[in-house]
C-alpha cells in the first residue's frame, strides 16, 4: 500500500485538533473528564443504534423508550462507578446518584419490556444489551481508572492510567498506519483488508518503546508497568479495531459517522479504546 501523504495530512490535522479537545477534558479536572466521556458515550450509542438498524432491519421497530432507557442506564453505570471522594458533590456524590438513576432506568426499561414485548424480538433486545457491554461498561471503567489514586505519589492523579491508555493506543494507531504504508505487504485479517502484520507489529513495538520511554521520564512511572500497560492496550486496541471493522462490513458502510475528517465517526474513532478499557482495568485492579 503506497504512502498518501494527502490522507496522512487530513488525518494528521484533524488528530491534533482532536487531540487538543480531548487532552483538556482528560487532564484539566474531574468533571471535564466525565465530560468528555459523557459526550463520547452518547455519541457512540447514536452510530450503535444506526448500524443495528443496518444490521438487522427490524431494530429500526424497536420502541424508542427501550433504546433511550438503555442508553441512560448506561450513563447511570458510568456515574455509579465513580470515586465518592473524586467526584463529591456537596453532602452527595456521583456514585450515590449514579446507583439511584440505575435503579430508575432499570426500572423503566423493565416496565417498557413488558409494555411492548410484543414489538421486541430476542435478537433486539440482545442487540441492546450487547450496546450496553461495548460502550458503556467500558466508560464505566474508564470513569473507574479517573478515580483511582496514583500508588507512586501522595496525591490525586487518576488521569495518569487513563492518559497512558489512550496515548497507547493514539501511538500504537499513528506508527502502524506509517509502518503498514512503507512496509506491509501480508493482510492481517480479511475484516480490514488495509492492515498488515507488518504494520501491525511494528505498531505495537514502537507503542511500547515510546511509552514505555516517555512515561518512565515524564513522570517516573516503572518500566514494568508501562511496558506491560502499553502492550496490552495496543493488541486489544486492534483487536477493538478489528471488531468495529466487522460491524461496519455487517452494516455495509465504511464509515460510522462523519463527526472527524479522516477517521469518522465516534465509533471509528474509540473502537480501539472501547475493547482495550476493560483489559486495562482488568489489569491494573489484580496486579497494581
Amino acid at each position: 500500500m503506497a504512502f498518501n501523504f494527502a490522507i496522512f495530512k487530513t488525518r494528521a490535522l484533524s488528530a491534533i485538533v482532536f487531540a487538543a479537545i480531548m487532552i483538556g477534558g482528560l487532564v484539566y479536572n474531574q468533571w471535564t473528564f466525565l465530560a468528555l466521556f459523557t459526550v463520547i458515550n452518547f455519541g457512540c450509542w447514536w452510530e450503535f443504534h444506526r448500524l443495528m438498524e443496518k444490521i438487522e432491519p427490524s431494530y429500526k421497530g424497536l420502541p424508542n423508550v427501550l433504546r433511550y432507557s438503555m442508553v441512560c442506564f448506561g450513563f447511570a453505570y458510568m456515574l455509579y462507578m465513580a470515586n465518592p471522594l473524586v467526584f463529591p458533590i456537596g453532602k452527595w456524590n456521583l456514585h450515590d446518584i449514579g446507583g439511584y438513576f440505575l435503579i430508575a432506568m432499570a426500572s423503566v426499561f423493565l416496565v417498557s419490556l413488558v409494555i411492548f414485548y410484543k414489538k421486541i424480538t430476542v435478537n433486539n433486545l440482545l442487540s441492546l444489551i450487547a450496546g450496553f457491554l461495548y460502550i458503556s461498561l467500558s466508560w464505566g471503567l474508564m470513569i473507574k481508572l479517573r478515580g483511582r489514586v496514583n500508588p507512586y505519589e501522595q496525591i490525586d492523579a487518576g488521569w495518569l492510567l487513563p492518559v497512558i491508555l489512550i496515548a497507547s493506543i493514539w501511538v500504537n494507531d499513528t506508527m502502524a498506519y506509517i509502518t503498514g504504508t512503507i512496509f506491509g505487504k501480508r493482510p492481517l485479517s480479511s475484516i480490514s483488508p488495509k492492515k498488515t502484520w507488518e504494520g501491525t507489529i511494528g505498531g505495537v513495538i514502537l507503542a511500547v518503546m515510546v511509552i514505555s520511554y516517555g512515561g518512565h521520564a515524564l513522570f517516573a512511572l516503572p518500566f514494568r508497568l508501562l511496558i506491560l500497560v502499553s502492550f496490552l492496550a495496543s493488541v486489544m486496541g486492534t483487536m477493538g479495531d478489528l471488531l468495529e471493522s466487522k460491524l461496519k462490513r455487517l452494516a455495509g458502510v465504511k464509515d460510522s459517522g462523519s463527526i472527524m475528517p479522516g477517521h469518522g465517526g465516534f465509533l471509528d474513532r474509540f473502537d480501539s479504546l472501547l475493547l482495550a478499557t476493560p483489559y486495562i482495568w482488568l489489569f491494573v485492579d489484580l496486579f497494581l
